[in-house]
């Protein structure tokens, strides 16, 4: 086994469960995330999971704030973790206020408001296959050195062996153990959009975004505001905001 790799092992291995963690995928990227955040090191680390159909979720965070950090570029419909997705590539800011605001506007004005300045995204992937992306946050901007990009990468590395192995055991046609809602909550999410497009009589894609908007205006995830919808708890029309 590749020396990298056997470092990170013991890195996830030795950091401490949490009662809230859970089992499972969920639970083994969660220490993952926690163990990268000490390591690298970093204010928080992310995964979320990806689809090119468009699922979308975050996995796990290395900490409780950063749930809804994470969960920020799926509301704003923009960030590093959408763009190194979609390139297959790692995308790297070391330094928010240059010329980020310019490429992710709406992102980069929020995640400063967290009082972050430097975001570096990771896509998880192998061979054709995209399964989501790690994220890694830092309040004070500066690049990445070159043995911790490394090893960013070796944390990414485990993360996608993590999720297929977890898929493995799951089967054909179930979610891996512990992402069950992951993938619920975006399943919820493209039923909400069909409600929401109905309502006002506009396209699915303008749907998302007035569901997007009333997100990030009332400080909820997406998710929450998604099941309202589905649940008939709140419907839109074309005098909202």
């Amino acid at each position: 086994m590749d020396e990298h790799i056997e470092r990170v092992l013991r890195l996830i291995a030795d950091e401490p469960g949490r009662t809230t963690d859970g089992g499972g995928v969920v639970g083994t990227l969660r220490r993952l995330c926690s163990a990268a955040a000490r390591s690298l090191p970093a204010s928080g680390v992310g995964v979320s999971m990806m689809a090119e159909a468009g699922m979308r979720g975050v996995a796990a965070v290395s900490g409780p704030p950063y749930e809804q950090i994470e969960e920020l570029q799926f509301t704003l419909g923009e960030g590093p973790c959408l763009d190194a997705f979609a390139s297959r590539r790692p995308v790297l800011v070391p330094d928010l206020t240059d010329g980020a605001t310019h490429r992710w506007p709406g992102y980069t004005a929020a995640i400063h408001e967290h009082g972050l300045r430097a975001v570096f995204a990771f896509p998880l992937q192998i061979g054709a296959a995209r399964l989501g992306v790690l994220d890694v946050f830092r309040v004070e901007p500066g690049s990445l050195p070159a043995s911790k990009f490394r090893e960013a990468l070796t944390f990414a590395d485990v993360a996608v062996t993590t999720l297929l192995d977890g898929q493995e055991q799951a089967g054909p046609g179930a979610a891996a153990d512990g992402l069950d809602e992951v993938m619920g909550q975006r399943a919820e999410l493209f039923q909400a959009q069909g409600m929401v497009a109905m309502q006002l009589g506009v396209s699915l894609s303008d749907a998302l975004v007035r569901l997007r908007a009333h997100a990030y205006t009332q400080n909820t995830p997406l998710g929450d505001v998604a099941r309202d919808v589905t649940e008939r708890r709140l419907t839109f029309d074309s005098d909202q905001s």
